[in-house]
C-alpha cells in the first residue's frame, strides 16, 4: 500500500500497536513544517534541532504510555507540543526581562500590549493562561472583583453597585487578590514576562 494514502491516525494506531516504521513516516511526513515552525519563533537552527528532537521525545513518551486521545489531529497536537516547548525555553533561559509585579496593576499591563510580535504573542498567550488558572485559586469575593476589574473593565463604583458592598471594600478586595496573587507568583517561582 503506498505510504501516502495512510492516515496520520492509522500511523500513529500501528505506532503503538509496535510498527516503530509507522513513527518514522510520521516524522518525514511532518518534519518540513514542525522544523519550520520552531525555527520561525527561535531564527537558530541548533536550537531549533533540539526543540524538534524534545518535541518528539515527549511525542514518544505520550503514546507510549497510551496517553494520547485519537481525534484525527495529530500534527496540531505535535504542534502544540512543540509551542510549548518554544515557550518553556523563553522563560528558562529568561530571553524575556522578568516582569515586575511592584506597581498596584502591574502584573496585567502585559495583557494590553497591542504591538506584538508572534514570539511576544505566543508567550503573551501562555501568561494570560497562567494567570487566569492562578485567579481561580483566589477566593470568590476577591476573584470576583478582580475579574470585573481587570476583564470586564468595569469601575469601583460599579463593582459596588453590581456586588452591592461599598466601594471600600470591592477595593479592598482587589487589593487582597493583588497580593495573594504576588504571593503565589513569588511561593511557585513564576515567571510572567513582558
Amino acid at each position: 500500500m503506498d505510504q501516502k494514502l495512510i492516515t496520520d491516525a492509522v500511523l500513529v494506531h500501528n505506532y503503538i500497536k509496535g510498527d516503530e516504521s509507522a513513527l518514522s513516516e510520521l516524522i518525514v511526513r511532518h518534519k518540513q513544517k514542525i522544523y519550520s515552525f520552531i525555527y520561525s519563533k527561535v531564527y537558530d537552527k541548533d536550537l531549533t534541532e533540539d526543540i524538534f528532537q524534545d518535541t518528539f521525545i515527549k511525542v514518544i513518551r505520550t503514546l507510549k504510555l497510551g496517553k494520547y486521545n485519537e481525534e484525527g489531529k495529530f500534527l496540531p497536537w505535535v504542534m502544540r507540543i512543540s509551542h510549548n516547548l518554544i515557550i518553556d525555553h523563553f522563560r528558562k533561559n529568561k530571553r524575556m526581562p522578568k516582569f515586575d509585579n511592584t506597581g498596584e496593576f502591574s502584573i496585567f499591563s502585559v495583557l494590553s500590549d497591542s504591538s506584538l510580535d508572534v514570539e511576544k504573542g505566543m508567550i503573551k498567550e501562555q501568561i494570560e493562561a497562567d494567570l487566569r488558572r492562578l485567579i481561580e485559586e483566589l477566593p470568590d469575593d476577591q476573584k470576583d472583583v478582580l475579574i470585573m476589574r481587570m476583564y470586564n473593565d468595569m469601575s469601583f463604583k460599579e463593582i459596588s453597585d453590581k456586588t452591592g458592598v461599598s466601594i471600600n471594600t470591592a477595593l479592598g478586595r482587589m487589593r487582597y487578590a493583588l497580593i495573594n496573587l504576588r504571593k503565589v507568583i513569588d511561593q511557585k517561582n513564576i515567571i510572567l514576562t513582558n
